[in-house]
């Protein structure tokens, strides 16, 4: 249990001390074979020039209300009167300036954001989320309703990263991984991808091992014993082992132990930093991932939310967005390697703080795009009416009189990267049931 949990529901501290491990119709093959083995599916066609996503899921459900404060909104400072974040330039509880916004402000911990942002390769969009009547406000169904890309639909067990990948063709065909979850088990979003495979040691340290458990002086031996075991199996074991010790060596060739950023970028010494390096390495190698997913967890603040300095939620996002600049600066600004960086939460919070000087499980929320190809520098929202706006926080505009509305459906947003940056058409099959719209300019083609 990470230090925030104190302040969750037991709903998410459940699921934090599971892991976020997803069950799926494949929990019956999976029980015939070795833990350490991924599930493989492979695609036939060939697809190039499309970027690598960075998928960071916010788990636990962010504030965006506090991550990007509408402080021009009257009502807002109304319903938060004790946690809220004053107009830029206010002080030390002050948001910071966005330019092209006179509504928005950034929240302090985001501050490292300023660079990408003012550079014109970090998009805002708020007031998103999944657009249906009755959304869930349960961390666990939002969670898999988000990640499978349809909204409570008991027959859907593959994630909508999952079958983008599986409906293109390897960027390398050749290279055994195509998607990493850096998590103890596939992400929901990946489950489906072709040559996926969890490496929970991309976020463990500034040098992780990839080498089967045990020690490191015997691993080559054991994995080539492993290799003449398995290849004696037959499929779909045969393959995945086959795969997996692929992977390993391909991985240990990374050196990921002596990578130095580029760009003068310093990585956080977090979990989450140490993702956000790992990533980079592998992007900047050019091996063939396409995709990778990052979980951070423990945005479920009920109690003592903390949006300034020295607070739970100024810590949080001071580790986030420092990850992400240094991402920025490193492969962004300093390599050839497109990629998109795509940071979402399973649903946002309530406008009102609660008596614990926290705010309980709400609705519309805030996403940032990250990328070279992101038409970024300016924050994106709708009113109701689905005209450029903002919902409102004031009285008859909250949804349910809870909750800041969704007016951008996530899946629009998702929708445009996978067209446009992942060169994915089959987008009906991404979102199965989901008629996408046009967007408001999210991304460049």
């Amino acid at each position: 249990m990470n230090q925030h949990d104190c302040h969750a529901c037991e709903e998410y501290n459940q699921l934090s001390r599971r892991g976020f491990l997803k069950a799926t119709g494949l929990a019956t093959l999976a029980a015939g074979i070795p833990a350490w083995l991924p599930r493989v599916v492979f695609s036939q066609n060939f697809v190039g020039g499309r970027d690598v996503i960075i998928y960071v899921f916010l788990r636990g459900g962010a504030d965006g209300l506090t991550m990007v404060t509408p402080y021009a909104d009257p009502a807002y400072a109304t319903l938060r009167p004790n946690i809220k974040l004053l107009p830029p330039g206010g002080g030390a509880t002050s948001s910071l300036a966005l330019s092209n916004s006179n509504m928005f402000g950034l929240a302090p911990g985001l501050a490292p954001l300023l660079e990408p942002y003012e550079a014109g390769q970090l998009a805002i969009i708020h007031a998103a989320g999944f657009m249906v009547a009755s959304p869930s406000r349960s961390h666990f169904d939002a969670q898999r309703f988000i990640e499978v890309g349809k909204f409570n639909d008991p027959t859907i067990f593959t994630g909508w990263l999952g079958r983008h990948l599986a409906d293109t063709g390897a960027v390398m065909p050749g290279q055994p991984v195509r998607a990493i979850g850096v998590a103890n088990g596939l992400q929901q979003s990946l489950v489906s991808a072709p040559k996926s495979i969890p490496v929970p040691g991309l976020g463990a340290s500034n040098s992780p091992n990839y080498s089967i458990t045990g020690s490191s002086s015997t691993a080559t031996t054991r994995l080539a014993r492993l290799n003449t075991m398995y290849s004696a199996t037959t499929d779909p074991v045969k393959t995945a082992a086959q795969t997996t010790s692929a992977t390993i060596t391909l991985l240990n060739g990374i050196g990921f132990p002596t990578y130095t950023p580029a760009g003068g970028a310093v990585y956080p010494t977090s979990s989450f930093g140490y993702a956000m390096k790992s990533a980079a390495a592998l992007v900047k190698a050019n091996i063939g991932v396409e995709a990778l997913a990052i979980d951070k967890g423990g945005w479920d603040l009920h109690a003592n939310l903390g949006p300034s300095a020295g607070g739970a939620m100024n810590t949080l996002l001071d580790d986030l967005a420092r990850g992400m600049q240094a991402f920025h600066r490193d492969v962004l600004q300093n390599s050839n390697q497109n990629a998109v960086v795509v940071v979402m939460s399973e649903f946002g919070r309530r406008a009102a703080e609660n008596g614990s000087l926290g705010v309980d499980h709400g609705y519309g929320n805030a996403m940032f795009l990250m990328g070279q190809r992101i038409n970024g520098g300016q924050v994106y929202s709708r009113n109701v009416a689905g005209q450029v706006g903002w919902p409102g926080l004031g009285p008859g505009q909250l949804f349910q009189n809870l909750d800041l509305a969704a007016t951008i459906d996530y899946r629009n947003v998702l929708s445009e990267v996978c067209q446009k940056l992942l060169q994915n058409g089959n987008l009906a099959n991404v979102f199965p049931g989901f008629a996408q719209q046009p967007f408001i300019g999210v991304t460049n083609a």
